[in-house]
Order: structure tokens, then C-alpha cells, then sequence
């Protein structure tokens, strides 16, 4: 039995064949293996993208803080930032003394970004009510004032004398703007 079959059809075949042939090798050797790491690279990538939504709620809820924080301590953040001025404080707290003496500002030491400052303060009251008022106003300041114990009453007729001790901080405006400059670089 002799079976006819054209040139065309063994071409067609052959080429058919060698088709399929690259189909499986490719599919095999290519696309599958590469299947595999696609499936593994999308489940890596979901869970840095779940990483990150984690990022971006914990960096939305902190700035969130932030602005609140920074809306209710306004005026202590700005008080950090005012430079003091002993003519100004004398100007500012002269009502509550009969005569106010604030001593020559000495710089006592840089304690982080803050500077630091120690004043001396000798003042002649009337009473001790006022003294207190004079404290109260300190704490509605523009400055960041601690008083330092002990305060020292000395009667002199019939007016009081007091000496005592402030520290006085504010910001290290070189610390922070060579901080801020190297920061920046």
C-alpha cells in the first residue's frame, strides 16, 4: 500500500510539528517557571503593599497627634522660641513689685537643643499676695521660666525683700540651625 501524501502537507506538517515543538519547550522551559516566580513576587509585593497601608495609617494617626499637639502647646512652642530679654521682663513685671532688679544674664550651660540661662532677681514687695501674682504671670509668660528655690523674704520696714533664682531656656538657635543645615545636606 503506497500512501500519497503531497510535498506541501509534509511541509506543512513538519512545520507544524516544529510549532508545537517550540510551543511546549517554551511554555515549559519559559513561561511556567516564570509563572511560579510571578505568583511569588505578587504575594511578596502584597504584603509590602499591606506593609505599607500599616506605614501610612500609623504615619497619618502620628501626624495627627502631631497637629494636635502642636495646636494645644502653641503658646509653649513659641515661648521656646523667644530669646529673653531682662529689660523686657522688668518692663513686663515691674507692676507686681515695688522695685524689680533683674542681674545681668549668665549663660549656665547648652543642656540638649536648649540653652540655658541663669538670672538673679532681687525685688521689694508689699505683700506676699503679690509675690504669687508675680508667679502666675511668669507661668503666662512669653518665656519658659523655672523659679529656683529657695526664695529668700527679708523684711525691711514695711516692705519685703526678695532674692531668688530663675532659669530661663529657651532654644539653642546655633545648635538647631546647624542641626537643621546638616540635616538638609
Amino acid at each position: 500500500m503506497k500512501i500519497n501524501i503531497s510535498r506541501q502537507h509534509i511541509y506543512l506538517m513538519s512545520a507544524s510539528l516544529f510549532l508545537l515543538l517550540f510551543v511546549f519547550i517554551f511554555s515549559f522551559g519559559v513561561l511556567i517557571p516564570s509563572g511560579k516566580e510571578y505568583r511569588i513576587k505578587r504575594l511578596e509585593v502584597k504584603k509590602a503593599e499591606k506593609e505599607l497601608r500599616k506605614y501610612e495609617d500609623f504615619q497619618s494617626e502620628t501626624l495627627e497627634t502631631l497637629k494636635n499637639l502642636q495646636s494645644e502647646n502653641r503658646r509653649i512652642i513659641t515661648a521656646f522660641d523667644t530669646t529673653f530679654n531682662p529689660q523686657r521682663f522688668e518692663k513686663e513685671n515691674k507692676k507686681y513689685f515695688i522695685s524689680l532688679h533683674v542681674a545681668e544674664i549668665s549663660f549656665l550651660e547648652i543642656q540638649d537643643e536648649f540653652a540655658v540661662y541663669e538670672v538673679n532677681t532681687t525685688s521689694k514687695i508689699d505683700s506676699p499676695t503679690s509675690f504669687y501674682d508675680f508667679l502666675d504671670a511668669i507661668n503666662k509668660s512669653d518665656w519658659i521660666v523655672g523659679v529656683n528655690f529657695p526664695i529668700h523674704f527679708k523684711r525691711e520696714d514695711k516692705l519685703i525683700k526678695s532674692s531668688f533664682t530663675m532659669k530661663v531656656y529657651c532654644n539653642n538657635k546655633e545648635n538647631n540651625s546647624t542641626a537643621s543645615s546638616s540635616e538638609a545636606k
